[in-house]
């Protein structure tokens, strides 16, 4: 039925309780820069907040990763770029302290470890706002090997965000794969189940559901990683 199989991250591969982890990754980032910004905790979150807004409005015309740059140094003053090796610093230590807001659900690794044995080409399609570091962690924190999926996106390879349509198109681009060939899975009724509209197929994973407007999904295919992983054995018998 398919040829490629795209996992959307936060919520879906990574259960995770998503005002938990701002907490988390919050505190544990103003932990660490608030003494070398020397700004106030609200100044870094507010510029933190902006620079994300900024990414999900981006329209193609730039990187994630620079406009997110921009918008967050505007709003907190400094020129927030220059510090961009200690952020990263962070994500590979730090930031470690968001991931007790997060669990291990057993079947995204086995869906994972099925789909690289049949065949499949697997693509890592979180919403790109975060850089390397901190998306490989996450994967990571999964209990996936970030070294399985052919492409990951992140804040500096991508120019847009979900639910604009364009960030599919993008990897579609990008990937040489045919919405008509691929599976979405994801987690989140506006951002993933949107990619139907380019004639991808999707299941909605409903463990840790997002359903912002209270959207009739009936229609999608849906259940549980484990129920997802029962779809994935009927149809390569």
């Amino acid at each position: 039925m398919y040829k490629n199989i795209l996992f959307d991250v936060d919520g879906t591969l990574l259960p995770m309780d998503v005002h938990e982890f701002v907490k988390y990754y919050f505190g544990s980032l103003c932990e660490k820069m608030i003494p070398v910004l020397k700004i106030e905790p609200k100044a870094l979150t507010d510029s933190i907040m902006a620079g994300l807004g900024a990414m999900s409005k981006n329209d193609g015309s730039a990187l994630n990763r620079d406009v997110f740059w921009k918008f967050a140094s505007k709003v907190s003053g400094v020129d927030l770029m220059k510090y961009e090796d200690m952020f990263n610093d962070y994500y590979n230590n730090e930031f470690v302290a968001a991931k007790a807001a997060t669990s291990v659900n057993p079947y995204a690794k086995k869906c994972v470890d099925f789909a690289k044995t049949n065949g499949y080409r697997i693509f890592a399609a979180t919403n790109p706002i975060f850089p390397k570091p901190a998306t490989y962690k996450r994967l990571e924190w999964a209990g996936v090997n970030p070294d399985d999926f052919e492409y990951i996106t992140v804040y500096d390879n991508s120019s847009s965000c979900k639910p604009n349509l364009l960030y599919f198109k993008d990897l579609c681009e990008k990937c040489g794969i045919a919405p008509e060939e691929s599976l979405m899975v994801g987690n989140d009724v506006d951002e993933d189940l949107c990619s139907a509209e380019l004639g991808f197929d999707t299941y909605l994973i409903t463990d840790c559901i997002i359903n912002r407007s209270g959207k009739d999904y009936s229609a999608f295919k849906n259940g549980t990683f484990e129920d997802f992983y029962n779809y994935l054995l009927t149809i390569n018998k």
